[in-house]
C-alpha cells in the first residue's frame, strides 16, 4: 500500500502561516511598548539651543498619581486644565523676564486620555520657558538624578511662590 502526502500543498500553506504568527506576536508587541505606562505621562526635556544634545535635562512625568519631577502635582494639574496639550498653556501674569536672547528648547512626547502628545517649542530664555509652561518643563537636578536611576522621581514639594522660577538648564 503506498501513501501520498500533498507536499507542494503544505508547501505553499507554510509560509503563510508561519507570516500570520509572526504578525499575531508583533501586533500585541507594539501596542505593548506604546502603552508602556498606564494613565497620563509626558518625556520631558530642556535642552539649550535650538536642536537635541545631551546638554539639558528631561524627567518622565507620570500624572496617576503625580511623579516625576519636583513640581509633578502642580504640573499635572496644569496640564490636565488643558487636556494635556503643552502648547495650551496660558502665561504667568507676574511674569518679567530679561531680553536676553539664550534659546532653551522643551520637547515633550506620551499620551494624554488614550491619545499621544508631541510637543517642541524654542523659547528665547529659561525665564520665558518658564513664564509660558509653568510647573511642567521646571526640571531641576534632582529630576534628571531620578531618571537616571530609573527611578519616577519624587511627588510634588507643594508650596507655589506664585513667581515663575526659571528651569536650570
Amino acid at each position: 500500500m503506498k501513501h501520498s502526502f500533498p507536499t507542494t500543498a503544505v508547501r505553499r500553506v507554510l509560509p503563510a502561516a508561519a507570516v500570520l504568527l509572526l504578525a499575531a506576536a508583533v501586533v500585541p508587541a507594539h501596542a505593548a511598548a506604546r502603552d508602556a505606562f498606564p494613565g497620563n505621562w509626558l518625556q520631558l526635556t530642556v535642552t539649550r539651543g535650538t536642536s537635541p544634545s545631551a546638554d539639558g535635562r528631561g524627567a518622565l512625568l507620570l500624572c496617576d498619581p503625580p511623579q516625576g519631577h519636583s513640581r509633578a502635582v502642580e504640573a499635572c494639574g496644569q496640564l490636565a486644565a488643558v487636556d494635556g496639550d503643552p502648547g495650551g498653556l496660558t502665561a504667568a501674569q507676574d511674569a518679567v523676564c530679561a531680553m536676553v536672547y539664550a534659546p532653551v528648547t522643551a520637547r515633550a512626547s506620551g499620551r494624554w486620555n488614550g491619545r499621544p502628545v508631541e510637543y517642541s517649542r524654542t523659547f528665547g530664555n529659561a525665564c520665558e520657558l518658564a513664564a509660558l509652561t509653568g510647573a511642567v518643563f521646571a526640571l531641576d537636578e534632582a529630576d534628571e538624578a531620578d531618571e537616571a536611576d530609573g527611578e519616577a522621581g519624587q511627588t510634588g514639594k507643594g508650596g507655589e511662590t506664585g513667581k515663575a522660577d526659571a528651569p536650570e538648564v
